[in-house]
């Protein structure tokens, strides 16, 4: 009998795959020191394994990831922790790695098409032998399934026919009857008998129950009735079985436009910004002195701290002191104090946005929280960022005071309590306690809250302690 050993590997977080037999195996444990497991099959040979490489799951909010490029070529020989792929996620560029050794047997999805996470994009067969079975499987698995024929189509039933109404029964001829019988009359039906002078005990009526009606008075009298013009008969307006449903809405096509979809890392900040609007919010705006800010500013400047770590820093300080504003509700049932300060600041990038996070951004010095957020910069622009990087934030700074922007109202990130919108610092005439005015550099500060747990007093002493900070801000470089 021959054997083989299969050492346990642990698969890392960013890969995962499956192995399938061309026979089910059996397993035993050995008596070895080590747990290892030993396959037997028939003729005593091995069964080959075709592996399947994983779309894997980047972060927590993917669903989907879209190939970027393929490191390797089919028929590559593979080392387990190699990269193979390369995948966009819905943030950043991640290379794939295998925890598997063996040959890159087929590619299943190609570069610049996506796949949801968990869906097979390639295939890795064991041993040479197993490729032409590879990629037979591949191609199995990714032919469409063939269109429906009108045979094979449901035939609906014909609809059932309209019943045939029976043809009326003609009314039975009034009756006279031979003997004395009881006289009823309308009233005006007297009072014509009278006019014409009519025997009414002659006059046979017509109408329910022998009730001698005015037409039968005038019959009895030689007069001809005159006829009315019945009105026009109105055809009953055909009521529909059910209304039509509303169509969404159309938009007028302009002429030479170009549709462009949206990328991966833009579908998902159009997932989120919907996701926001389930949340109530409510704004408070703050004006908040700076002088004495662009004085350390101005001195800090050549050690590489920027104005964005300043503000992160401040925010930061803040929070420690209002940790209500620090808090999230993810359930609409209850909310959060976290235990971490991660200030998440708001970076353009091409083709989209993402919010780096600086962590823990109370217990760090200026210098340091400086250097780790022109690393996470440069990361976020090459889509480097891993995904603790960029999910992990617990408030958010977003400052377009560099563009000269004076005010602005910023949209509140999905499981976040606040987003803080910073603009301009410019020359504002203010006056004193004394009314004496004076030109100081000021600017505006906008916070948009979720109000499920924090309310307007909450907020309005958070930015009040904000902007202490920002006018002494000696505390900063502590």
């Amino acid at each position: 009998m021959s054997s083989s050993l299969l050492q346990p590997r642990a698969p890392p977080s960013l890969s995962s795959s499956s192995s399938i037999s061309g026979t089910k195996p059996q397993w035993r444990f050995t008596s070895l020191p080590a747990v290892t497991f030993t396959r037997r099959a028939r003729n005593s040979t091995v069964n080959a394994k075709i592996r399947e490489i994983f779309m894997p799951a980047l972060s927590s909010t993917m669903t989907e990831g879209k190939i970027v490029s393929w490191i390797k070529s089919e028929g590559d020989v593979l080392s387990k922790g190699e990269s193979v792929v390369v995948v966009e996620s819905d943030k950043a560029d991640m290379d794939v790695e295998t925890f598997y050794d063996g040959i890159l047997a087929a590619i299943v999805v190609p570069e610049g098409e996506s796949a949801p996470v968990g869906a097979p994009i390639g295939l890795l067969a064991e041993t040479e032998a197993e490729i032409e079975e590879a990629r037979a499987k591949a191609a199995s698995s990714g032919g469409s399934s063939p269109p429906t024929t009108a045979a094979d189509a449901p035939v609906a039933a014909p609809p059932p026919s309209a019943p045939v109404a029976a043809p009326p029964t003609p009314a039975a001829a009034p009756v006279v009857a031979d003997g004395p019988r009881k006289i009823v009359l309308t009233p005006y039906a007297k009072k014509l008998a009278k006019q014409h002078k009519v025997d009414i005990s002659k006059v046979v009526g017509t109408g329910p129950f022998g009730r001698i009606t005015p037409a039968d008075v005038e019959a009895a009298a030689g007069i001809t009735p005159v006829k009315s013009k019945p009105p026009p008969v109105t055809a009953p307006a055909v009521t529909a079985a059910a209304a039509p449903a509303k169509s969404a809405p159309t938009f007028a096509e302009i002429p030479g436009a170009t549709v462009v979809p949206f990328t991966t890392m833009q579908a998902a900040v159009s997932k989120n910004m919907i996701e926001s609007l389930s949340v109530p919010t409510f704004r408070v705006g703050y004006p908040v002195m700076t002088d004495a800010l662009d004085a350390l500013y101005a001195k800090v400047k050549s050690k590489g701290v920027t104005m964005t770590a300043l503000l992160a820093k401040a925010a930061a300080m803040a929070l420690a002191q209002h940790p209500v504003v620090n808090a999230s509700c993810k359930d609409g049932k209850s909310f959060t104090y976290n235990s971490s300060i991660n200030i998440a600041v708001a970076v353009a990038i091409n083709g989209g946005l993402i919010t780096p996070v600086l962590q823990d951004a109370d217990k760090l010095d200026l210098y340091l929280l400086s250097e780790k957020w022109k690393e996470l910069v440069e990361k976020a622009r090459s889509k480097q960022l891993q995904p603790h990087e960029y999910n992990s934030g617990t408030f958010t700074l977003s400052n377009l005071g560099m563009f000269g922007v004076d005010r602005f109202d910023a949209i509140l990130p999905p499981g976040q309590g606040a987003i803080m919108a910073v603009g301009a610092s410019k020359p504002t005439p203010v006056a004193d306690k004394d009314g004496y005015f004076s030109v100081k550099n000021q600017m505006l500060v906008n916070v948009t809250a979720d109000h499920r747990i924090v309310y307007g007093a909450d907020l309005a002493a958070f930015l009040k302690t904000f902007a202490k900070i920002v006018q002494e801000p000696d505390s900063l470089t502590m």
